[in-house]
């Protein structure tokens, strides 16, 4: 027998009911779309919280804490190219914190699927500083020893991983001292560009940032706490330095120091050729003691050089100066940088023939 006629009514107002409230809450503006799989997010930052992984980690016992919320920064770096979204960032107090937590980890093992990344001013290019749906470590907040500076025949400084690389020239010039090499941008964590390499204009002349390193404490994958070297852990030591943190996190760097000139004489030359650029930096990059800092680099004319902080002409030469007017043009920097003594005046006269010499050929 078939439903009687009012059983067979309220069935399709219920089939009707179902399919306008499915309507409704698919047209609401929410940020959740109930009725796709699909999100008008990129699907790499939508957070996935789980909640066995977040409740295991709230049971470590820690000097610093976690945040599991409003943590979008955290998936953000310097490239702007990936965007991971992490499960939750860690602010350590304490190296034993970032220990504690990769040992936590690794004892979950695999089924955890989660990774860690060590952030310091996020100034990545490929999404280094972060982790999907991991634990990105904000290096930032570490809190260790205070930075201790030996002024012995071989000075150096031990900084945190997470101390700037311009908190420690100011603290070094303290005494006279200072970094061999550096970054142009100092605002920087000294474990985030030991990781990258460290490249600088005095590179040439003493290697990267890496190549200057005495010491460094590790926290490995296992969570160990590591002190190695050029003779012990070296293939740790040689692994972590310029190894995009994949092994190991740098919490503590023993860094070589040099004195700190009185002086610098600073120039800057414009080149519409490239080969003359080329040739006139490796000439000078080849030639003995004849610049302190060699770095050449392409610039847009977008502004305007003319009277601008890049110039390395006088504005008043018409010939010159209108050779860098063009909007748009594709121009060569050399920046180079000569230290000295106020008493070295031959030092002087040997730095103003060669910045001539430069200015005739580019």
């Amino acid at each position: 027998m078939g439903s009687p006629p009012s059983a067979s009514l309220k069935q399709n107002n219920l089939i009707f009911l179902v399919f306008i409230m499915i309507l409704f809450f698919c047209s609401m503006p929410d940020k959740a779309n109930l009725c796709s799989n699909q999100s008008s997010v990129n699907p790499s930052v939508v957070p996935y919280k789980s909640s066995s992984n977040i409740s295991s980690l709230e049971t470590l016992q820690l000097d610093g804490y976690f945040s599991f919320d409003h943590i979008d920064y955290a998936a953000k770096d310097f490239g702007n190219r990936y965007h991971f979204l992490p499960l939750a960032v860690l602010h350590p107090k304490s190296v034993s914190d970032i220990s504690n937590t990769i040992k936590h980890i690794f004892k979950m093992g695999s089924p955890s699927k989660l990774t860690v990344a060590a952030r310091g001013h996020s100034h990545s290019l490929q999404g280094q500083a972060q982790a999907h749906q991991g634990i990105v470590i904000n290096m930032e907040s570490l809190q260790g020893p205070e930075m201790q500076i030996h002024t012995g025949e071989l000075p150096y400084v031990d900084a945190s991983g997470g101390d700037l690389w311009i908190n420690i020239l100011h603290e070094t010039l303290k005494h006279g001292l200072a970094p061999k090499s550096w970054t142009d941008y100092l605002h920087l964590t000294v474990g985030g560009t030991l990781s990258n390499a460290g490249i600088s204009g005095q590179a040439f002349k003493h290697g990267p940032q890496i190549n200057n390193i005495y010491q460094l404490e590790v926290v490995t994958g296992k969570g160990e706490v590591v002190t190695c070297t050029e003779k012990q852990n070296a293939e740790l030591f040689y692994s972590v330095l310029g190894g995009l943190g994949q092994f190991g996190i740098i919490t503590r760097a023993r860094i070589s120091l040099e004195p700190a000139p009185k002086m610098v004489k600073w120039i800057r030359v414009l080149y519409d050729e490239f080969s003359k650029f080329s040739n006139d930096q490796e000439r000078l990059i080849s030639s003995k003691d004849s610049f302190d800092y060699i770095e050449g680099l392409v610039i847009i004319n977008r502004t305007g050089l003319l009277n601008n902080w890049r110039s390395s002409f006088n504005p008043k030469d018409p010939l010159q100066a209108s050779r860098f007017i063009s909007e748009g043009k594709t121009l060569y920097c050399l920046e180079i940088a000569k230290y000295f003594s106020p008493d070295e005046s031959d030092i002087m006269n040997q730095v103003r023939l060669a910045q001539r010499t430069l200015q005739n050929t580019s």
